[in-house]
């Protein structure tokens, strides 16, 4: 279910859990900006989510209230995730859904790394007619 990204941050859901060490995970990269781990349900031959280690609900939240040293952490973080699993070259997909038009469903910034496979047009083209 999609979810308003402007609501306050919701300590519980499952990204803080997966932070604190409640849910299990499959980590593929940490920092002190960043989590990475392996999608439970992927959409690719390779399928990362990536989240701030700050409580964020969006993308627009972290923009607006992060420090720069955040942005620039996290940012690297997702770079080098790519980097780490060779995607840079054939290329990968990296989205952040915000809200409930964008189908956000986890209120925890994050953001979907995807590749190892062509991935095809991101969305479907419509119809002219």
């Amino acid at each position: 279910m999609p979810i308003d990204a402007t609501r306050p941050y919701d300590d519980q859901n499952i990204f803080a859990k997966i932070l604190r060490g409640e849910i299990p995970s499959e980590q593929v990269y940490t920092d002190e900006w960043a989590y990475a781990f392996r999608d439970i349900a992927p959409q690719a031959a390779l399928h990362i989510l990536i989240i701030p280690r700050g409580e964020y609900v969006s993308w627009d939240d972290f923009s607006a209230r992060a420090s720069d040293e955040e942005i620039a952490g996290f940012i690297r973080a997702v770079g080098k995730v790519a980097r780490d699993h060779d995607l840079v070259e054939p290329g990968y997909r990296l989205l952040a859904n915000v809200g409930a038009h964008g189908g956000q469903e986890v209120p925890h910034l994050h953001v979907h790394l995807c590749g190892g496979e062509p991935l095809g047009p991101m969305i479907a083209r419509r119809s002219q007619g």
